[in-house]
């Protein structure tokens, strides 16, 4: 770049690039602190530990979600619904930041320790840095994508509980849940509109299109107790009026799943929930095979590069 053109009209969009010293790092998208103005301190009567532990647990939902819903871009029916997705992982990237960011205020010592110097903050450090074993989410969110009935099932299953969920977090014991749950709220309604409108169009469209979703379904289902089984951490969490008993949206969560097969005609599914390893799921840490690949290409650039800065 040019010494003339640092120093013409446009300087001003080249401050923050040029010159000097800066702790920016290369692989974030922003660099404010997501939490900045916030009270961040722990209810009282909660263990930060604990705290940190449930806000992995929902932004490692989103996290993976959101990734798996990226590696839609470009490969959608058409660009409308290329769009909507994009913008659907987009929601919940950024439920995912605030999520891992208030892991990270609740328990500093869950951010995985990096080179002395890195700029890495805490919520990209959880995000990029942790082990398989250390991640949260459920295994639904992070199952190999199929096609796009696929997308559409697994949407409509996680969008369903996570929007109770939400809805119900909003009246979190703390401040930062209950903000993040507010806004998501808004955003995780849309999500379950469109899978729900896409799911009765496949089912009342074309033999083929409502062949591949009753298979999606089938292949799913197993998956989608998992969502409504609570963690032990979970129960106690929403006892203490700071987190929600996933088992508690199970009735809402179902009449809203029956309402959708019922106007498109689909029956549903008699499949057994996909067991535990030794009793352990998603949210202990024990994940699929698929879910090793999808980290490593998640964490590839930002494991090599640790330091990287603009």
């Amino acid at each position: 770049m040019s010494d003339d053109l640092l120093n013409s009209d446009l300087g001003g969009v080249f401050d923050g690039l040029a010159g000097g010293e800066s702790s920016q790092w290369a692989f974030g998208t922003g660099f404010e602190d997501p939490l900045a103005g916030v009270d961040t301190t722990v209810p009282d009567g909660v263990d930060g530990a604990d705290l940190a532990a449930y806000c992995l647990m929902l932004g490692d939902d989103a996290l993976i979600m959101s990734q798996r819903l990226s590696e839609w871009c470009s490969r959608a029916p058409d660009l409308e619904e290329d769009i909507a997705l994009a913008n659907i992982a987009l929601d919940l990237l950024g439920q995912a930041r605030l999520l891992l960011s208030r892991a990270a205020a609740a328990d500093p010592g869950a951010v995985p320790a990096l080179p002395e110097g890195s700029p890495v903050p805490g919520e990209d450090a959880l995000a990029f840095f942790r082990e398989a074993g250390e991640f949260r989410n459920v295994r639904l969110a992070e199952v190999a994508n199929g096609d796009f009935a696929h997308v559409v099932v697994r949407l409509l299953l996680f969008s369903v509980v996570r929007l109770a969920l939400l809805e119900r977090l909003g009246a979190s014991a703390d401040q930062v849940l209950a903000a993040v749950a507010a806004k998501g709220v808004k955003e995780v309604t849309y999500h379950r509109d469109w899978a729900g409108r896409w799911f009765l169009t496949l089912a009342q469209g074309t033999e083929e299109s409502r062949r591949r979703l009753v298979a999606a379904l089938d292949a799913l289902w197993p998956l989608q107790p998992e969502m409504v089984t609570a963690h032990p951490l979970e129960a106690s969490l929403a006892e203490a009026g700071v987190g929600v008993d996933p088992a508690a949206v199970r009735d809402e969560a179902d009449a809203v799943l029956d309402q959708v097969f019922a106007v498109s005609g689909v029956d549903r599914p008699d499949r057994a929930p996909l067991a535990g390893v030794g009793g352990r799921t998603g949210r202990d840490g024990m994940h699929t095979e698929a879910f090793g690949r999808l980290l490593a290409e998640m964490q590839v650039v930002a494991r090599a590069h640790p330091g990287g800065r603009w």
